[in-house]
This record gives C-alpha cells, structure tokens and sequence, in this order.
C-alpha cells in the first residue's frame, strides 16, 4: 500500500511514461480483443490492485479486468470511481491517508479524518464498500500508545463511516523489508484495534505478502482470525512478484483455507508482474486463486 497515489506510483517507479506504454503496447496491441474470461469457479472474489498496472490507462484495465472476470479494482482515489463504475466493477478499497503520518500519533487524527471522511463519502455515493487506512509509522512510540491513539482517531469517523455503509480496513504491512518502522507489522497488534473498537465497520486487511514476511504461519492465523479479517491481499515472496512456482507461498492452498473460513469478501491481486506482457502475470495470478 502507499501513503496516496502520487508518493505510490513514485515510490515503485510506476509513471505511466509514453515509452513504457509503448512497450505494453507492442506486446499486446489490441488488449480488449484478446482478452478472454479467465475465471471459471468464481467462488474467490478477486480483485487488483491498481498501482500494479499503473502503465495501462485506467479505462482500458478495467475493461479488462471486468473481461477476465475479476469483481473489482483496490487502492483507487475518489476521483477515479467513475472509471471501475463504467465498466461494472466495485472499488474494493478506496485511497484515503498517508501510510506513514497516520492514527497513532494524535497530531495526524484531523489531516486523516478529513480525507478518510472524503473517500467515505464517495464509496458511499458509487455504492463501493471499503476504504483503507493505516495507523502510520511508530517514530519512536510503544505499541500501547500506538494501539490506544488508533482507536481514538477510527472512533471519531466509526459513526460515519457505519451511516454510510462503508467498511474501514487496517492494513497489515511488514517492517523488514518495504517499510521501515511501519506499526502494525504483527497481527497481535491489529486484533487488539478491532477488539477495542467493536465494530463489524472495521476490519483488518490481511496482506499475505506482508505477514509471510514478518510472522508466516499464514493458514493458521487465517483461521485464528477470520471474525477479524475481512479483504486480503496477495503477492509472492521474496520479492513480491508473481504468486506462481517461483516463491514460497502456495496460493491454492491459501485460497481454499480462506473459503472454508465463510469468507465472501474479495482477495485483491498486490504483486509486481515479471512477465513482459504483465497482464499475463495477472491472468495466471486469477488461474491459481480460482479454486
């Protein structure tokens, strides 16, 4: 995840240069022609991240992402609803605040209120139901303090967020390796914000890539924490590239513990594709977690 578009797209050197786009192009020259339904069982609800594909324009990835079967598109901004709505997918899970300045220091509660209270109100307009937000670096606070100012900042937009119908989601992200003193890089800690805030309006979001890097044990604290969890996504580790043979995660397996959790929510795709045609790498991606 990013702190907004702008520093996430910078952060992973995905600008959509014209040559970049070239070379997409020359790969695949006529996408929407030669796209075909990738899922068959669709008892998985997956999705992608944007970011991911930052070189496609936005119109045409949702083309072709309502094409192979996906249900939805995660990490858009407000301003780029209209563009999943179009092609008849969901936003599964809206931008909102910085990642790193975020609810556990009390100083940053007004900045992320404001704009987690604008990408609640545009899920709730377009019908979209969740929307992210993160408790930001720790700089040097404990875990307590950091779990207690987090509970405080989400409560003072819960209300809000329960009258619109939108889900807030917490994310999980690993401090070892993309980013550095980030606090909720332990599951422990996320569970004891959902506990405290008691609301069914706030979820963690399971970020396998990042959790098999900090703790692993996947399957099981998929299990342990299935009232807690509710959007996931994947990538492959070590490197967070494609979710195939090449890494240490077996996503089938993964998939079907998921299920038998009675989870209906939506697992979004959260990888850097390696293949040169890199909706290939997607289109394999949506194979594996089609079980």
């Amino acid at each position: 995840m990013a702190e907004n578009q702008t520093s996430a797209i910078s952060r992973r050197h995905l600008m959509a240069s014209a040559a970049g786009i070239a070379a997409i192009v020359s790969v695949r020259a006529t996408w929407a022609e030669e796209i075909t339904r990738i899922v068959k069982n669709g008892r998985i609800n997956q999705s992608v991240c944007r970011w991911c594909y930052g070189k496609i324009p936005l119109d045409k990835f949702c083309e072709i992402c309502a094409q192979l079967g996906l249900k939805g598109i995660d990490l858009l901004q407000p301003d780029e609803l209209p563009a999943a709505q179009k092609a008849g997918l969901v936003c599964t899970m809206l931008f909102s605040h910085s990642l790193t300045e975020g609810l556990a220091h009390t100083k940053n509660h007004d900045e992320c209120l404001a704009k987690l209270k604008t990408s609640i109100d545009a899920a709730s307009e377009f019908g979209f139901p969740n929307v992210i937000c993160f408790p930001g670096n720790r700089y040097g606070i404990s875990e307590e303090e950091g779990i207690k100012n987090t509970v405080e900042g989400i409560k003072k937009i819960l209300a809000h967020a329960e009258q619109k119908n939108v889900t807030l989601f917490m994310e999980y992200l690993n401090s070892k390796v993309d980013h550095k003193d980030y606090m909720f890089d332990n599951m422990k800690f996320g569970v004891e914000v959902c506990k405290q805030v008691g609301s069914d309006r706030f979820k963690i979001l399971y970020d396998i890539y990042h959790a098999q890097i900090m703790e692993g044990d996947i399957i099981r604290t998929i299990r342990k924490n299935k009232q807690y969890i509710g959007h996931y996504h994947t990538g492959g580790v070590p490197g967070r590239n494609d979710i195939d043979e090449t890494q240490e995660l077996y996503y089938p397996t993964i998939m079907k513990a998921i299920l038998k959790t009675g989870y209906t929510g939506y697992v979004a795709h959260e990888f850097t594709p390696k293949s040169p045609d890199p909706l290939k790498s997607l289109e394999r991606a949506i194979e594996i977690c089609d079980v």
